[in-house]
């Protein structure tokens, strides 16, 4: 990695206020618009190699990586980091302090050929591939100023990163027999599956199904679907693209996985863009399929960026038909969700406010005033969409039965307010 990639990961590590990393930042955005969107980026998750490694070509592609006045700059804010770190601590003890999680996939991105765990994929599209991922969790209570896990965003402690540490691919009949004998194996027969929303990487996808699963206690199998996502800020055309096209994919991997695997229940979690492909692929599977519905045990979209005339008209219903739980998330300050509403005129189904949904077959939550704005500012732990969660998933209980949420009336029915952070 260029020093000046490595300079500014670790000023973001350190809280992105030093006015040398202030500094630097404005001169890279003033030469290059596509280093200032790299940055841009990377701070919203630094331990990302993915992130860094776009980085580091965005800067080559500028001709900036050998510029020896930005080179003397990095130099300064490195040194400057330095001075005000405490003596580092001994590795030897880090393997105790961290859970290995084996997470499985699925995907529709092409191969890179590059063997790094954090570059193997990119955002082309391709046929459906498969395998499993090894990711290092920390262990221990989260602090105070670790990300909110629920809002699907990873700024944590600079020396205890989530970690992808390899990926290794498998063939369709290899794959699900290997799934297959793990949930047979597992202490309760339960997977849970995870769809990213817009600028993720297959990467941090990876990432934030590992520590979803770790967070949740889950004890069944942890899987993600990863999308072909352009990973970046000014990618949300690409991606809706993308994702729509990746639907069918995802559909034709759910139905193997339920017809190879002899899962009880699943549960599965949409954010975003992720939420539309999520939807409506499991709508047509129990469209097509209405057996399978009862194994689908519990759809959880976060934010959804779905065109809510849409959600209305087509998708709700068929869940309201198979009485299959669909539990919905809806944030007033999402920030994914706030490209969606620059790209369209129509309101989004992960709106609150006015245009909240509240339908047959939907069991909706206001979350606008607990602070869970999925991919906004850090807070404190236990996040409460993540507290939820671990309610809805862990115990089974519905939305009446759940603490930290009160009840709420509107023309539509009922629906749920999430308790502020702290109440």
């Amino acid at each position: 990695m260029d020093i000046i990639t490595s300079a500014l990961t670790a000023a973001i590590e350190d809280g992105a206020s030093s006015p040398a990393y202030q500094m630097l930042k404005a001169r890279l955005a003033a030469q290059a618009p596509a280093v200032e969107d790299a940055v841009a980026t990377l701070e919203e998750d630094a331990g990302s190699k993915s992130r860094q490694f776009a980085l580091s070509d965005a800067l080559a592609v500028a001709g900036l990586a050998g510029d020896r006045y930005l080179r003397a700059a990095a130099r300064n804010l490195l040194d400057e980091i330095d001075r005000r770190r405490p003596p580092a601590a001994s590795s030897a003890g880090a393997p105790a302090n961290a859970a290995v999680l084996k997470v499985w996939f699925g995907t529709d991105r092409q191969q890179s050929g590059d063997r790094h765990p954090a570059r193997q994929f990119g955002s082309q599209r391709a046929p459906l591939s498969y395998g499993y991922c090894e990711v290092s969790v920390p262990r221990g209570p989260r602090d105070p100023d670790s990300p909110a896990l629920l809002r699907l965003e990873l700024r944590e402690d600079p020396s205890h990163h989530v970690r992808l540490l390899q990926t290794e691919l498998a063939g369709h009949d290899s794959f699900f027999a290997a799934l297959a004998a793990q949930i047979a194996a597992a202490p309760e027969s339960s997977a849970l599956l995870f769809v990213h929303g817009y600028k993720v990487s297959f990467e941090d996808a990876a990432r934030r199904s590992a520590q979803l699963a770790y967070e949740l206690g889950f004890r069944g199998a942890p899987l993600f679907y990863s999308w072909p996502s352009q990973g970046k800020p000014a990618g949300y055309p690409a991606d809706e693209a993308s994702v729509e096209w990746s639907q069918a994919n995802l559909q034709r991997f759910l139905l193997d996985f339920l017809e190879s695997c002899q899962v009880e229940r699943i549960y599965l979690i949409g954010h975003g863009l992720g939420g539309r492909a999520l939807a409506g692929a499991c709508a047509a599977l129990l469209r097509e399929r209405p057996g399978l519905a009862p194994r689908l045990h519990a759809i959880l979209l976060a934010a959804p960026d779905i065109d809510a005339g849409l959600f209305q008209r087509e998708l709700a219903p068929a869940f309201a038909a198979s009485a299959r739980p669909l539990t919905l998330y809806a944030s007033s300050a999402d920030a994914a969700l706030a490209a969606g509403h620059k790209a369209h005129a129509a309101a989004r189904a992960g709106d609150a406010g006015p245009g909240l949904l509240v339908l047959p077959g939907v069991e909706t939550i206001d979350a606008s005033g607990a602070d869970t704005g999925f991919l906004g500012h850090a807070a404190a732990a236990p996040a409460p969409v993540l507290s939820d969660m671990q309610e809805l998933i862990g115990q089974d209980r519905g939305a009446a039965q759940r603490q930290g949420l009160r009840p709420a009336q509107q023309a539509g029915g009922r629906y749920w307010i999430m308790a502020a952070e702290g109440v």
